[in-house]
């Protein structure tokens, strides 16, 4: 065997020799490649130059020519380079760079680990097989040099690793401003447990592989579904895996959730719940009790729902189940028909408890986006992506919240998907290190009001929480890595705290859309109502009601001198920065135009700038307007956001300054400049017909908060990465509060809502969605 083994290798070999080109084979394919290719350049640069007649093309041409064979040249010494390292190094450097590269995230802490694990390595060899006091001093030096550096490296990588992080952040929470003069809402606390005993079992299929409560000690049997129309990767290595684990596939998808429900006659709202993706082997469902043994006690139902089979696995590296979010959205509405089923059942557990006109979804992180999915899905007959599957449910879905939720993993026939006659409430952290885009923001957009009923939208975006920690079995981990010391933790809220703040919000939004508990609806507005009930940290809220009079949300074309409203016009004075543009954050788009605008009465010429700019030359934005009826119970609002980027301008005169001076509303010092955590801060003016005006600064609400800026990973320290975003902040201004400033105005005339810029030397804003609202 041994001897026929030698014969067939010495075959190939000498086959190899005999087909391997020789020295004027290799010299002759060089000349000819390089002929052909310099032929061919030349050509390309002669017909380019007759086309545009410019000479410096044929100059062009040559240095590229001289770059080329540069760059082979470089690359040609570092191939040699890498030729002469030791064959163990670059087996051990093949090796080791792609495990690296998968366990750090970024470049950088591979890159750290690379150097001094080589260096530890080298010099603890030099001392064990190599006698030291035979060294050269040089190497010597090097020896000793390269174990205190890598030792030392490695033992402070280790202390980072396990120290929790920075926090170089240090933003003020303009929120908290002295002027601002918040009443807190007349109420208990959403998140105080309620009168009701709470009572806990499961529902699901019976036949479980892994779990007994929903296999042989499941309280409740259902029948799964066929969900083959919706997974259609369920296949390959990744789909036989996943049946082998779960023990079936997509043509029997199981009805599984665990319930938490109130002791009591009923009947009682219901609310389904959905986790996200995580691994399919590390279980998601049950990490929302929190706010199931917090509904059950206040009189709703909590089911929240067991989705783990079409989550991520490893088995997923050669293919398999993703974009399945309309799956997800379709079973949410299969346990809907479950539990409407249950209701009408003499005998059954639930039979008339379930108040089916006031239902709520819930989902976090792909189940975020997939409960707005099954909205959609539960008013269409049709499956948009296969009309010959029936929909027809039709259930009275009356609310959707969603926790950190993604956007656009599917899309309806190649649409976002859009919603109307809904309430919604999405939240979100800011050190969210998995979906680290306010991407509910988007679907946020997207909803429109257009029945006789009363609905709203809001979100909350909250400082220093993650993605994980809306879910007690996540915890502070946002990724499927298990080194979680790279993470920069500093900055993050507790577990505790963050699940506070999802009991106060996501309790008293349940409590105004399934129970008519209005009281609660300025917490949606702003934070500091709930102060008490909340912890200390930045909150950002958004909202919109189907109240809202629209003057302009710049959307309706791109003449930015028009209003959303058809009667209305736009003037500006002095402004540096004026535009209507899109939204990006830091993924996507946010599927809405806003208004970017900046001021700038800097001049290095004047010891004190802002002091001596005119009346004449202060910026102001003005909007002009007629036929909204205002009165005492109207509300002016808009979003607002910091803008730190200013649009490049091809000229920008010296300002002047003579003229009035305005009043001691502006000083001379450096505070009204808006670098680093300075706020933003000007004045709002209203005029009716008669040009009588009352006018008040943001401040009286809030200053506007500086943009957020976070770092999620502590190597992000070193390259000076912070990660920021666009997120807009509600303003609130009830007129009421302002009419004593001037008894002559005349509400129902309004006609006039102006900006001016004068309390900040420079600065920038983005405004969205101006109008009037009524009174919470």
């Amino acid at each position: 065997m041994k001897k026929i083994y030698n014969q067939t290798l010495k075959w190939i070999h000498t086959l190899l020799r005999t087909i391997t080109p020789g020295k004027n084979a290799t010299r002759g394919a060089s000349f000819g490649l390089l002929t052909v290719s310099i032929i061919l350049w030349v050509i390309y640069s002669i017909h380019i130059y007759l086309k545009l007649n410019d000479p410096w093309i044929l100059l062009l041409s040559l240095l590229l020519v001289f770059l080329s064979i540069f760059f082979a040249l470089a690359l040609r010494w570092g191939l040699r380079v890498l030729n002469k390292v030791p064959p163990y190094y670059q087996l051990a450097v093949c090796i080791a760079s792609p495990l690296l590269i998968i366990m750090g995230f970024t470049w950088i802490t591979p890159a750290i680990i690379f150097v001094l694990s080589s260096l530890c390595g080298a010099a603890i060899f030099v001392l064990l097989r190599s006698k030291f006091q035979n060294l050269s001093n040089i190497k010597k030096l090097i020896t000793a040099f390269g174990i205190l550096f890598s030792f030392g490296g490695l033992i402070g990588l280790g202390i980072l690793y396990f120290y929790d992080g920075f926090d170089k952040n240090q933003l003020t929470n303009q929120a908290k401003s002295p002027k601002s003069n918040i009443s807190p809402i007349n109420a208990i606390s959403p998140s105080t447990k309620g009168a009701y005993s709470v009572q806990k079992i499961t529902y699901g299929s019976g036949k479980d592989l892994n779990r007994l409560e929903f296999g042989s000690e499941v309280d409740m049997i259902t029948e799964s579904v066929n969900g083959i129309a919706f997974t259609d990767k369920w296949t390959g290595f990744g789909g036989w895996w996943r049946k082998r684990h779960f023990g079936f596939d997509s043509k029997s998808l199981p009805i599984n959730a665990r319930v938490w429900y109130p002791e009591g006659k009923g009947p009682f709202p219901l609310a389904l719940i959905v986790h996200g993706n995580h691994d399919m082997q590390d279980y998601s469902d049950s990490g929302y009790g929190y706010l199931g043994e917090l509904l059950a006690s206040k009189g709703i139902i909590l089911a929240s729902v067991d989705q783990n089979f079409l989550n991520e696995s490893w088995s997923n590296s050669t293919g398999g189940l993703n974009k399945e979010n309309d799956a997800r959205a379709w079973l949410l509405l299969e346990h809907l028909k479950v539990w409407h089923k249950w209701n009408k059942t003499n005998d059954h557990l639930f039979y008339q408890k379930i108040d089916t006109s006031n239902i709520a979804l819930m989902g976090h992180s792909r189940g975020g986006e997939a409960v707005a999915h099954a909205a959609m899905f539960n008013q269409l007959p049709f499956y948009p992506d296969d009309a010959t599957i029936p929909f027809n449910y039709n259930y009275n879905i009356k609310s959707i919240v969603a926790i950190a939720p993604v956007d656009g993993q599917y899309e309806p026939a190649g649409s976002r998907t859009e919603l109307k006659d809904i309430d919604y409430f999405t939240l979100h952290g800011s050190q969210d290190a998995d979906v680290s885009s306010y991407m509910g923001s988007q679907q946020y957009e997207r909803i429109t009001f257009k029945d006789s009923l009363y609905h709203f939208k809001s979100g909350l975006y909250i400082y220093g929480a993650n993605h994980g920690q809306f879910n007690e079995s996540w915890g502070k981990n946002d990724t499927d890595n298990p080194f979680i010391g790279l993470f920069n933790l500093q900055p993050l809220l507790s577990a505790k705290n963050q699940q506070k703040i999802a009991k106060v919000y996501i309790s008293a939004f349940l409590d105004i859309t399934l129970k008519n508990k209005k009281e609660y609806l300025p917490l949606f507005v702003d934070a500091r109502k709930g102060k008490a009930w909340l912890p200390e940290t930045i909150y950002l809220n958004q909202f919109e009601d189907s109240n809202l009079q629209t003057l302009t949300n710049f959307d309706e074309d791109f003449d930015v001198s028009t209003t959303t409203l058809s009667n209305g016009s736009i003037y500006t004075k002095n402004l540096s920065i004026w535009r209507e543009q899109e939204i990006k954050l830091n993924w996507q788009k946010k599927g809405s135009r806003a208004l970017f605008l900046g001021w700038d009465y800097n001049d290095k010429n004047q010891t004190s700038p802002f002091e001596s700019v005119p009346d004449s030359l202060i910026a102001s934005y003005n909007i002009d307007f007629s036929s909204i009826p205002i009165d005492s119970s109207s509300v002016l609002v808009f979003s607002m956001a910091e803008s730190k980027k200013s649009s490049p301008q091809k000229s920008k005169e010296k300002m002047t300054r003579k003229g009035n001076i305005l009043d001691g509303n502006r000083t001379t010092n450096d505070k009204n400049k808006t670098s680093g955590n300075e706020s933003i801060d000007f004045t709002i003016q209203l005029s009716d017909a008669d040009d009588h005006k009352i006018s008040f600064p943001i401040s009286e609400f809030s200053p506007l908060q500086n943009e957020i800026r976070v770092m999620l990973m502590k190597t992000d320290l070193l390259r000076n990465n912070y990660q920021s975003e666009k997120v807009f902040q509600t303003f609130y201004f009830p007129i009421k509060e302002f009419q004593s400033y001037n008894s002559k105005l005349d509400l129902s005339k309004i006609e006039r809502v102006k900006f001016i810029f004068d309390k900040n030397e420079t600065g920038g804003v983005i405004i969205d969605n101006i109008g009037f609202m009524k009174v919470l």
